[in-house]
């Protein structure tokens, strides 16, 4: 075998080739290609061999010919037996691409049969012989004939058809990477190349996952030739079906409890992971793709998953994409989440469209997925999750203040966006370290920067930052610590939440502590009072959080540090010790205040109580300190009245008078924390602790001098009369001048005392009926104050303050409600009779009670001792709830005469008025705990299922029903209008806690029906009320289409059709809907009409995308059987039939020109705009698919060609010509009632774009029904008649009358012109 390969390299390196053709020819076909696989194994001389063979093969003999298709045919498969060497195959299909264009026709298409061959029987190992093919396929579409089958076929076709078979055979899963890199090379049309790739994609799931990146790579350089967005696509779609089919496995081997993966997840991430680094580096190279990308995901909001929100956070990296992608993803989270709200708010779209994909979570899955190892993805999350707190944070009310109170739960679109920011946020901080400084650092730039606007939201984040990793950041304490140096410049509410959010950190860090110390001792002497509020704010903090040893645990002190953050020095001996001398310091530093303005001062008094309650052990230096202020302002001497200066409590700056001394909060805060400490001692000495014998001799000391004193006071207070305080109830208690202004001050100083002592002695009394009549002596002389301030600011012009906001802490209400309304013990009996006996007492109680509420529901908290504890306020809430139930239950309001005398509120009303606002606060503020304040109530008559909390709140629902009932069932005279509203309110809020699904809903919506198909009140506040509740739950329980039809009905029958020949049919579905309440229930119903546009315009948007994503990627629509209408599309026709037909009902009635009627022309005109849009939808359904209309749909153009059109018109020739006027009235009604039209008349014309606007839409929706008509061969014009109304119409009888006028005298006719010009000239000046 040497000795003829020898021979064969020696005649190849001679000059002829004769005779290397000749010795050639000698040899046999197995000998030559068993010496080629010989040298080939070796690795010796077989480039050598190989050129030879082709030098003494010449392709124009049919010898050569056949001995060179030989070489080739045993060349591939050798190369792909996988037992050369690599370099060896390279060289050999190298040497063989050279020579390929020498072959003749039929050898090439021998040649790639072969390749299909090996193809189909799963030959292909290594791929290297495919680096032959595409030059073989090149070489064949040069040729002009080649046979195929029994005939003939060009280059071209034959290269063809060869792709088809090639595409079409199966593949073995390890050939689908070579023959994606073979395709590269092969010249392809686009079907040819489409056919590929969708080919290659649905390899995808028979591929190992670790085959999946290098394929997609092979795939992206692939799409150079084109089908971007197809590749794209499938890689997407691939990865979002792994995602879900893990996630089910997931929940499966949950509910087994088994461990079920078929593929793991560590390893899925992974390979994503790769996957996105693959396609973000073709992007940067291909910019045509990145562009195709991001067209794919705007037209295709639907289709988002964890992997296309992880690549486009990734694509974002890319400077000419960053605000693209960060601009779709927002108008996909809004957009998804608007979705969503809508989905929650109509049962008729739940039904419809049971599905929903929320983007929100997929972000978050995004987030959990970045874990392993996606660091390019975490930058991205950084940025969106700042883009969305930014964007969709809260913003700046008027001049600059904050809009917001407190943190409520995230409700709108926006707010749940910006909730979501800081959710990417806080975890990414929790997951990935390399991300960790950037995120602080950006959170706090914006506490500092933004000060103009709300930072509530970065506030939250920060402390939620702090709570979750309190160690990390201690690693960035620098940055904190820069922080604290802007304090004294930032608003005071931004300092107080960064100073609550630090507390855990300054426990550990001795540094961080100095350093704020420091700079709130600067702060202290700011020229910016905002900059000392923020330093009493900082050091009254650092007070309650530093325990000194001993200070006992107070039940009643509100936790605002949760057990999960650091307590590192608290039960320390060495710690408790340095914290008494440091909380020493601070209040030697807090006691410079006192001389400073009175926002500073009352900083101080509303936070001492909330630092004794947290350390009781600095009781002695914080009671000396109020007791030696307080000394400053009170009298000695006991003969004297009054018993305080109020002189030295104002300041003046030039004509500018200002409190300087807020005296009532300081004696306020001096009794709470005097009766707070008597308390603790009490339930020590209970327990039976030993207490240190000084300290009692300290305590009793100031004890007795401040109870010496308020006891002074209140005797003495209680003889002042207005004159002892230098005012007079003649004089001037105005805002417009000084004297006003110090009389208002003084005023409301010494109310607040009133209010102040009335606590204190109550507190102290211990139901001793002595005590009790001071105190009705001491409210007495507060309510004659309080009426003349009311009388004052009554009959002054200029706006006065309301009526001061009271010191009586919550709980002291509370306590007081309880005890006015359901103490019964005996021996209480005598002593609580005294309050009781004065109706002014106890409806003062109940409206601070309910100033207290409306707080508590405006702000988040409550002034006085505990209002900042939300637990404590919840409690109070529950205790009040309990009793003013009670109250409005058991006493009816019958029996109350007293409140229809002085024309105030009943103590009913007061009661009801208390518990919505308590309901809204809690369904506000904390949703999840109003099963807890309903069961807190506990007085119910019927039993509720204790295990749902449905069966709790439908209790109390009864109860309101049955009181609305009892109101409802009265006559005209004894029907509180007011009460009743309120109780439909309670009833709206209470609803809101039942689960649509649930039994006691469906019983709720039948009374409500029943109640408004019963009640026949003409009370239009109370109409609104109920129909408001009623459509609210309506919604929520099925599609309210039928019941707007049915009001529009009876409203129209009330006020009567338009044209006054024409009886309208008497209908009265629901009693609620009269002649007086009928405008109010038509502006009702309106609403709901738009509401119900809405979802029908939101389907028909989300229809029309899916007929666009399809065209692009058909096969999901298919699955609708032939003949059978579209659900969605049923729905829509069905929803706009019977609009249409309500809509026919309202635009004949004589509705009252104004509001009412703009408004029905705007839902008329939208009607109209969302009509045209379904018939666009037909339009794009007939170009894309080849399909008759239903006959539904026809049937609702014919309704609104008959039923709406015709009537459109003839309602804007009514509302043009403002005519009105009933028939069958007096002379002088008929001409007040017409002035009043006109007038409402002209203001309509003034805004006459409503008309205009209207006639455009009927227009519109005409023409598209015509290209309609033509598209699908149905003739839709045919139900429409001409339109003949316009802004620029002729009135044929009005012309006809003119012209009659013309032939009688000149002189009338001049008349005429002049009584017709002036409607003109006023027209023009109004």
């Amino acid at each position: 075998m040497k000795a003829e390969m020898d021979r064969i390299i020696h005649l190849s390196d001679g000059d002829s080739s004769a005779e290397l053709q000749k010795y050639l020819s000698s040899v046999t076909e197995d000998k030559l290609t068993t010496l080629i696989t010989n040298c080939a194994l070796k690795g010796k001389n077989v480039g050598l061999i190989i050129k030879a063979i082709l030098k003494g093969s010449p392709p124009n003999s049919t010898e050569g010919s056949k001995r060179r298709l030989l070489l080739y045919q045993h060349c591939i498969p050798l190369c792909e037996s996988g037992d050369l060497q690599s370099e060896v195959a390279a060289d050999i299909i190298g040497l063989l691409m050279l020579e390929t264009h020498t072959l003749n026709g039929s050898s090439l298409a021998k040649l790639a049969e072969l390749f299909v061959k090996e193809v189909k029987g799963g030959k292909i190992f290594h791929g290297k012989s495919l680096e032959l093919f595409p030059t073989v396929l090149t070489a064949m579409m040069a040729c002009e004939k080649l046979s195929y089958g029994k005939g003939e076929l060009s280059g071209e076709e034959y290269k063809k058809q060869l792709i088809n078979s090639l595409c079409s055979c199966r593949w073995d899963s390890q050939c689908v990477i070579h023959l994606t890199t073979m395709f590269r090379d092969v010249p392809l049309s686009s079907d040819e190349l489409h056919f590929l790739v969708e080919k290659v994609l649905r390899m995808f799931s028979k591929l190992d996952l670790q085959v999946i990146p290098p394929l997609v790579y092979q795939l992206l350089l692939l799409s150079a030739k084109g089908c971007k967005r197809q590749v794209l696509d499938g890689i997407i779609t691939y990865f979002k079906q792994q995602d879900i089919s893990q996630h089910e496995e997931q929940k499966d081997g949950e509910s087994l409890d088994l461990e079920v993966q078929s593929i793991p997840q560590d390893q899925l991430r992974h390979v994503e992971g790769t996957v996105i680094l693959h396609i973000v580096f073709a992007v940067r190279l291909d910019h045509d793709l990145g562009r195709e990308f991001l067209k794919s995901i705007k037209t295709s909001y639907g289709d988002l998953c964890p992997f296309s929100v992880a690549l486009l956070l990734s694509v974002a990296r890319i400077q000419r994409y960053e605000e693209q992608v960060f601009e779709l993803l927002k108008g996909a989270i809004i957009k998804s989440l608007k979705d969503e709200q809508l989905l929650q708010g109509s049962k008729f779209l739940q039904d419809l469209l049971p599905k929903h994909c929320s983007v929100s979570q997929m972000i978050l899955d995004t987030v959990k997925n970045s874990v392993f190892g996606w660091d390019h993805v975490t930058q991205g999350l950084v940025q969106l999750g700042f883009f969305l707190m930014d964007t969709f944070g809260p913003k700046p009310g008027p001049f600059g203040k904050t809009a917001e109170g407190s943190a409520t739960v995230a409700r709108t679109p926006a707010q749940l966006a910006c909730k979501l920011g800081g959710q990417v946020l806080l975890q990414g901080f929790k997951m990935h370290e390399a991300i960790r400084g950037d995120i602080l650092e950006q959170v706090l730039n914006r506490l500092v920067t933004k000060t103009a606007s709300p930072v509530n939201h970065f506030l939250d984040l920060f402390c939620d930052i702090v709570t979750s990793a309190p160690m990390i950041l201690l690693e960035s304490s620098s940055k904190v610590t820069e922080t604290f140096d802007h304090l004294s410049y930032l608003p005071l509410a931004t300092v107080q939440g960064l100073l609550k959010a630090v507390q855990p950190l300054l426990k550990v860090s001795i540094s961080m502590k100095d350093a704020l110390i420091l700079v709130l001792r600067k702060a202290m002497f700011s020229s910016q009072l905002d900059g000392r509020k923020s330093a009493v704010t900082g050091f009254l903090l650092l007070l309650k959080n530093f325990k000194v040893l001993g200070s006992l645990a107070s039940s009643q002190c509100s936790q605002t540090i949760s057990s999960s953050q650091i307590q590192v020095d608290v039960h320390s001996r060495y710690n408790a010790a340095a914290n008494e001398a440091f909380c020493l310091e601070i209040l030697s530093s807090l006691r410079r205040c006192l001389g400073q303005q009175a926002d500073v001062r009352l900083m101080l008094y509303e936070g001492f109580y909330g630092v004794l309650s947290r350390n009781s052990q600095l009781a002695s230096s914080i009671m000396q300190t109020l007791l030696s202020q307080l000394r400053r302002y009170y009298e000695p001497e006991q003969d004297l009245l009054p018993p305080v200066k109020l002189q030295p409590c104002i300041t003046a700056h030039g004509e500018q008078v200002h409190i300087q001394e807020p005296l009532a909060h300081l004696v306020s805060c001096t009794v709470h924390c005097l009766l707070w400490l008597k308390n603790m001692r009490h339930s020590t000495r209970t327990n039976g602790e030993d207490s240190d014998e000084d300290e009692d001799e300290d305590e009793e000391g100031y004890q007795s001098e401040l109870q010496t004193i308020l006891e002074s006071m209140t005797k003495r207070m209680i003889k002042c009369e207005m004159e002892d305080f230098e005012l007079d109830k003649s004089a001037d208690f105005s805002n417009g001048s000084s004297v006003g202004v110090k009389n208002n001050i003084f005023v409301v100083l010494v109310m607040g005392l009133y209010e102040v002592l009335m606590e204190y002695n109550f507190v102290n009394a211990n139901y001793s009926k002595i005590l009790f009549e001071e105190l009705l002596e001491l409210f007495n002389r507060y309510h004659k104050m309080c009426e003349i301030l009311r009388e004052k600011s009554g009959k002054a012009r200029l706006p006065s303050n309301k009526t001061p906001r009271s010191l009586l802490s919550m709980g002291f209400i509370s306590t007081l409600l309880t005890v006015l309304f359901r103490d019964s013990s005996q021996s209480r009996e005598e002593a609580v009779s005294v309050l009781r006996s004065s109706d002014e007492f106890v409806r003062y109680s109940l409206c601070v009670a309910v100033q207290k509420i409306q707080q508590l529901e405006e702000t988040g908290m409550a002034d006085g001792p505990d209002g900042q504890s939300s637990d404590l306020t919840f409690r109070f809430l529950c205790d009040m709830t309990s009793v003013l139930m009670w109250r409005y239950t058991y006493v009816p309001s019958t029996v109350e005469d007293a409140g229809k005398k002085d024309k105030r509120s009943s103590l009913s009303h007061l009661c009801l008025e208390g518990l919505l606002r308590i309901f809204t606060t809690c369904q506000q503020r904390c949703p999840d705990k109003m099963p807890k304040l309903l069961s807190s109530i506990g007085n119910s008559e019927d039993d509720a299922d204790p295990e749902h909390d449905d069966g709790i709140n439908y209790v109390y629902i009864r109860q309101f029903q049955r009181a609305l009932f009892a109101q409802l069932s009265r006559g005209e005279e004894d029907f509180n209008s007011k009460e009743a509203q309120l109780l439909v309110s309670i009833l709206s809020v209470l609803s809101l806690q039942l689960k649509p699904s649930s039994q006691q809903f469906v019983q709720m919506i039948t009374w409500t029906v029943k109640i408004c198909k019963e009640t026949h009140f003409e009370d239009p506040a109370l109409s609104k009320g109920l129909l408001s509740l009623l459509f609210s739950l309506h919604v929520l329980f099925k599609s309210p289409a039928s019941l707007l039809l049915e009001l529009c009905q009876d409203i129209h029958s009330h006020l009567g059709d338009i044209d006054q020949d024409v009886e309208v049919e008497e209908q009265s579905h629901f009693a609620i809907v009269n002649k007086k309440t009928a405008t109010a229930a038509a502006l009702l119903v309106l609403s709901q009409v738009d509401k119900v546009l809405d979802e029908v315009d939101w389907l028909i948007c989300r229809k029309k995308s899916q007929t666009a994503s399809d065209k692009s990627g058909p096969g999901e629509e298919s699955t609708q059987p032939a003949g059978q209408q579209d659900p969605v599309e049923k729905a829509v026709t069905l929803q706009l039939g019977t609009l249409l037909t309500a809509l026919n009902e309202l635009v004949q009635t004589t509705l009252q020109l104004g509001t009412c009627t703009i408004t029905l022309l705007r839902e008329l005109s939208r009607t109209y705009t969302i009509l045209t849009m379904l018939v666009k939808y037909y339009i794009q359904m007939c170009a894309t698919q080849s399909g008759k209309l239903p006959s539904r749909f026809e049937k609702l153009v014919k309704l609104s060609g008959s039923h709406l059109t015709p009537q459109c018109y003839s309602f804007i020739t009514y509302v043009q010509g403002g005519d009105s006027s009933a028939a069958g009235v007096d002379d002088k009604k008929k001409k007040k009632r017409t002035e009043v039209n006109t007038a409402a008349s002209a203001k309509l014309l003034r805004e006459t774009k409503v008309i205009p606007n209207l006639i455009f839409s009927i227009e519109q929706y005409e023409k598209f029904l015509i290209t309609l008509s033509k598209k699908s061969k149905v003739n839709l014009m045919q139900y429409m008649k001409l339109s003949t109304s316009r802004d620029f119409r002729i009135n044929a009888a009005t012309l006809d009358a003119a012209l009659q006028e013309q032939d009688g005298s000149q002189e009338a006719v001049s008349q005429d012109l002049e009584e017709t010009q002036e409607p003109k000239q006023k027209k023009r000046k109004q």
